[in-house]
């Protein structure tokens, strides 16, 4: 009698959890989007605040890349990028048209400045001894990055509340996180900056119900059932 063969498994195919399971760091900018998103979304999970230091072993079987945010879907699948998480929880019912808006170029163009010379400019400003070998110094990369996102941020803003228009989109929750990394480097000279419209706007989701949602500390081991919000943003 022979043995039956294995079914061969695709890529990622590990049991799945009964709720999207989120891995996540409560201060990355990348997974507070994600957070944000599918709490906007209205989207039902389970989260696993990872240890940087210690990251779990289901954490680093789905994902070898180990970081966060990773989603882990009912059915075994896995999402690995924090854009890509966003998209699962808004594009499919998007009523309130969270994604949609920010599809337009001038959102998406403002993400890619975000996740590219931004960020660069960022990690080098805030983290310069890890930078030693870099030609520029931290404030010369303090000010390109004013010049790559702030200043055209400030821009958008001074003739609309949101980037969304009139309501908010899925471009402030994509890029909202890392301005709020960039003031906090030195919350003083961001405050002297002549960046009204822009810091209004941050403030405003600083204390924002859906950011303070995201920001809510979990338990440091297990997956935990996220809070939902009450209801969405319009």
């Amino acid at each position: 009698m022979h043995a039956s063969t294995p079914t061969p498994q695709a890529p990622f195919a590990l049991p799945g959890p009964q709720l999207p399971r989120l891995y996540t760091f409560r201060r990355c900018p990348y997974a507070m989007r994600a957070r944000m998103a599918l709490l906007q979304a209205g989207r039902d999970f389970e989260a696993v605040e990872v240890s940087l230091r210690d990251k779990p072993a289901s954490l680093l079987a789905l994902s070898p890349k180990a970081t966060v945010p990773v989603l882990q879907l009912p059915d075994g699948s896995v999402i690995e990028e924090s854009w890509d998480i966003m998209r699962w929880a808004l594009a499919a019912s998007d009523a309130l048209g969270w994604w949609t808006r920010a599809q337009s170029p001038a959102n998406l163009d403002l993400v890619q400045r975000n996740d590219g010379d931004f960020k660069l400019h960022l990690d080098r400003w805030k983290y310069p001894q890890r930078y030693a070998s870099e030609t520029l110094t931290p404030d010369a990369h303090r000010d390109r990055a004013l010049d790559v996102l702030l200043r055209p941020l400030e821009a958008r803003l001074q003739g609309t509340p949101f980037l969304g228009g009139a309501t908010a989109c899925a471009t402030e929750l994509a890029v909202m996180p890392f301005v709020r990394q960039f003031a906090s480097v030195n919350p003083a000279w961001f405050a002297a900056l002549d960046l009204p419209s822009l810091r209004s706007w941050l403030n405003g989701w600083l204390v924002n119900p859906l950011f303070v949602a995201c920001m809510v500390k979990l338990p440091a081991e297990g997956a935990n059932r996220f809070p939902p919000i009450p209801s969405p943003m319009p």
